[in-house]
């Protein structure tokens, strides 16, 4: 892994890909949410993938770390509609006249494609939420992640908008990749993750170890979300068990079907 930068320190962590944390630390955001500036080398255009909380401090920084590289700001990508990845990106689109591109409601579209002048593409990688994304970035063999793959521990599922087995498909999705020649994971939250099989397959590991303690625990007796939370996430603290709540949620929907 590499380790994240300040907040507020632009940091190039592959060619065309440099790191922006924003100011948004927490339970849900681990250090903050990772803003990513694509830009070809040399190029006039930067993309702002997830440009995070509407912090007016975090906003101004991307401007003026556009314009310390004689370049401005053409399209703002979002991975997700969450707002820890969304909320400035009406700010940034008033200040710099950049489209906001998003899969939800069609400004963005699945394939191979140029956003500004660096070639990507774009997979659809739904389970966190039904409209996740991730972005290659072809020339880096890298890939934007969002919430899919995070620098360290698990993301949600988050019924219902989430769905398990959309997830297991999606990191079958990004483990392709890296089958492809993908070596490095820049994730929503936490660190660049350079061991990338190694991430997506303790992910996948991770989804399939916790269905069996859902089916051992039921098999126990236990019946309800509750009991179930109590019985497989009893180390998770109370901030963010509504979050394993909905990942319990949707293992008993993926069981289900």
């Amino acid at each position: 892994m590499i380790a994240l930068p300040p907040a507020g320190v632009l940091t190039p962590v592959t060619d065309r890909a440099a790191l922006l944390l924003a100011p948004n630390p927490g339970p849900m955001t681990l250090d903050g949410t990772n803003t990513w500036l694509l830009r070809e080398p040399d190029s006039s255009d930067v993309v702002i993938v997830d440009p995070g909380p509407d912090d007016a401090g975090h906003i101004a920084r991307l401007v003026s770390d556009a314009e310390e590289l004689d370049a401005h700001i053409v399209a703002i990508v979002l991975t997700h509609d969450h707002p820890d990845h969304v909320d400035g990106a009406r700010s940034l689109a008033e200040l710099t006249r950049a489209p906001v591109k998003l899969l939800r409601d069609r400004t963005l579209r699945v394939g191979m494609q140029l956003i500004g002048d660096v070639e990507v593409g774009v997979i659809a990688t739904p389970g966190h939420t039904a409209d996740s994304i991730s972005i290659q970035i072809i020339a880096d063999d890298a890939v934007i992640t969002g919430d899919t793959v995070l620098g360290r521990g698990s993301t949600v599922v988050a019924y219902p908008d989430g769905n398990l087995a959309d997830y297991f498909a999606s990191l079958d999705s990004v483990r392709r990749l890296i089958d492809g020649g993908v070596t490095t994971v820049l994730p929503g939250h936490g660190p660049v993750v350079t061991e990338a099989a190694a991430a997506v397959d303790a992910y996948i590991a991770h989804r399939l170890r916790r269905l069996e303690q859902i089916r051992a625990a039921q098999a126990a007796g236990a019946t309800t979300v509750d009991e179930l939370l109590d019985t497989v996430y009893a180390d998770v603290p109370s901030e963010v068990r509504f979050a394993a709540a909905a990942s319990v949620m949707a293992q008993l929907e993926f069981l289900a079907s």
